[in-house]
């Protein structure tokens, strides 16, 4: 399916930002965004390596659509461990099966709670609803019929966790400046205007969020991995095929198909293996925080290490390589950024010395 109907419309999404919304759902009909979804709920419940696997091998072809498919899964595993479980039936299966499409909203959560910058959307009560006022600069997988998963502080109460329809009265999309990839995301400013959030809709509540960002901040961050594996993996194909014909002058770059194929291994054996402990919600936050600025790191060498390896034919804009480049700088700027994973890192670490 994947070199059949999503490889000839890469071009397209890469130049002219198509959203290729007819390969999102029929990717669902096909599993996806179900791997770490339970069988109620119409997952196969196979983990969430899977799941990374599934990503890792649509980026291999399109990383902007291998980002939705995080962004489709991700909301799909925030909805699978929401303790409400009216949103969790309201919303798991069409999520889940690709019929509803999901953007996740959360950067601005998690990086507001690491210290790097303020809450932007903010609820009032009333009555068992919610209603939310703010702005988010930029969140992708958006459209009419799509739903918005987000947070807001409530007053005097902490954090709530809910989804929005993007229909909903006072929720207005805007369009962001141009990017330099990934604009086949439909990605938009989000902003709340009085937006009434109905008590189903509610993922967690204030008594509840604080557990539930534990519970699922090591899948959030794993999930991402995947993305940046199929970067390289592509970008290991490009240095394949290069030296069929110029191994003779490559062989003095550095960075080699051998040493990176060595390391993407190891990291692509680490994250199955966090990914396990994440579903059995047993991971430790610092060894996935570091698989993910590993993923970072490494997708930025090997996609230079491509580029190098062309040539010429390299630095020209169709040329896979030029993509690629600016798809592993998304896989290291894209929250939680690879300065992001540095901070919290160190502030673990420090702890850990500490103790």
């Amino acid at each position: 399916m994947l070199a059949a109907k999503l490889k000839p419309l890469v071009q397209q999404i890469d130049q002219e930002g198509l959203y290729p919304e007819a390969v999102i759902r029929e990717l669902g009909q096909l599993g996806a965004y179900d791997a770490a979804v339970t069988r109620p709920f119409g997952g196969r419940e196979t983990g969430l390596a899977e799941q990374i696997e599934i990503t890792r091998r649509i980026a291999g072809y399109c990383a902007s659509t291998a980002f939705i498919t995080w962004c489709q899964s991700t909301s799909a595993w925030y909805l699978q461990h929401a303790p409400n479980a009216a949103a969790r039936e309201k919303f798991l299966p069409a999520v889940a099966s690709g019929q509803l499409l999901s953007g996740t909203g959360m950067s601005n959560t998690v990086k507001h709670l690491a210290d790097i910058e303020r809450i932007h959307l903010t609820a009032t009560r009333n009555g068992d609803n919610l209603i939310v006022n703010g702005s988010l600069p930029w969140v992708s997988n958006l459209g009419q019929g799509h739903i918005v998963i987000v947070a807001a502080r409530v007053e005097d109460e902490g954090y709530a966790m809910f989804a929005v329809d993007c229909d909903q009265p006072g929720l207005t999309l805007k369009p962001c400046p141009e990017f330099s990839g990934y604009e086949g995301t439909r990605t938009f400013n989000v902003r709340f205007a009085d937006v009434q959030v109905l008590a189903d809709h509610v993922l967690a509540q204030p008594a509840q969020f604080k557990e539930f960002i534990r519970r699922i901040k090591p899948g959030f961050i794993l999930g991402q991995i995947g993305i940046g594996l199929g970067v390289i993996d592509a970008s290991l194909k490009i240095i394949r095929d290069s030296n069929l014909t110029h191994e003779h002058v490559n062989v003095f770059l550095d960075d080699q198909f051998d040493e990176l194929k060595s390391e993407l291994d190891a990291y692509a054996s680490a994250t199955g293996n966090m990914s396990a402990l994440a579903d059995t919600d047993q991971s430790e936050l610092l060894p996935v925080l570091q698989a993910r600025a590993a993923a970072s790191e490494l997708s930025l060498k090997a996609t230079q290490s491509a580029a190098l390896h062309a040539g010429a034919k390299g630095y020209l804009m169709r040329h896979a390589a030029q993509r690629l480049l600016r798809e592993a700088l998304f896989v290291a700027i894209v929250t939680p950024a690879l300065k992001h994973l540095r901070k919290e890192i160190h502030a673990l670490q420090n702890e850990k010395q500490a103790a």
